[in-house]
């Protein structure tokens, strides 16, 4: 079974940065593809960045200014470092896997087998 935990959530004061974390397991990480999206209360859910196999990453065209993602392929663990953090960023942050992954990039939350139980973010102004 693919086991995917989120930390690194908590409240934080607009302007301030998180460095969240999503440790993955049950997988042999050969080909992989982990996502983070997010659900605020203002917009459905979203995808933000992704990792996939070779270190390559992608991004959402809304979230890469203030957004980066990076892994640490040892740890078989993905970050997603969030600076200058606005009130609208509060809400629920996931991280999810594609199985039997062979290439590409969707956004599709049906395309994402597996997720984690998310981490909450929350954006004081």
């Amino acid at each position: 079974q693919v086991q995917l935990v989120e930390s690194g959530g908590g409240s934080v004061q607009a302007g301030g940065s998180l460095n969240l974390s999503c440790a993955v397991s049950g997988t042999d990480y050969d080909a992989h593809c982990v996502a983070w999206f997010r659900q605020t209360s203002e917009k459905e859910r979203e995808g933000i960045a992704a990792v996939y196999t070779g270190g390559g990453t992608y991004y959402a065209d809304s979230m890469k200014a203030r957004f980066a993602v990076s892994e640490d392929a040892a740890k078989r663990t993905i970050y997603l470092q969030m600076n200058n953090l606005r009130y609208e960023d509060t809400g629920m942050y996931y991280c999810a896997n594609r199985d039997h992954y062979l290439g590409g990039i969707t956004w599709r939350e049906a395309a994402y087998t597996n997720w984690g139980q998310g981490t909450q973010v929350t954006v004081t102004s």
